[in-house]
């Protein structure tokens, strides 16, 4: 006979709150950068979790003229407000200092 154990696990985009012991130490000062494939052939690039300290606007003017790109600060229904880049600019934005 077998015994059935149900394990916890962690679902890194699931909606978790601070208080939650099932979340990792620091995981609500992670940023997020998703590439999602919106259209036929340019991803789109989401950055989530920055401080409310930065004008996201004023981010989005600099990651536009740095990376050659075209992009906005959005209110996401999900995700809170996010910046979203065209183009698949991770590896700039990782690099980005």
């Amino acid at each position: 006979m077998s015994a059935i154990q149900i394990l916890h696990f962690f679902y890194p985009f699931a909606d978790a709150k601070k208080s939650d012991d099932l979340l990792p130490a620091g995981t609500e000062d992670y940023i997020h950068i998703r590439i999602q494939q919106k259209g036929t052939w340019v991803p789109l690039l989401t950055v989530q979790g920055m401080a409310n300290d930065y004008d996201k606007k004023t981010l989005v003017k600099v990651f536009k003229k740095k990376f050659a790109c075209n992009g906005t600060a959005a209110e996401h229904p999900e995700y809170g407000e996010v910046i979203q880049l065209q183009g698949d600019q991770c590896k700039n934005m990782c690099r980005f200092s």
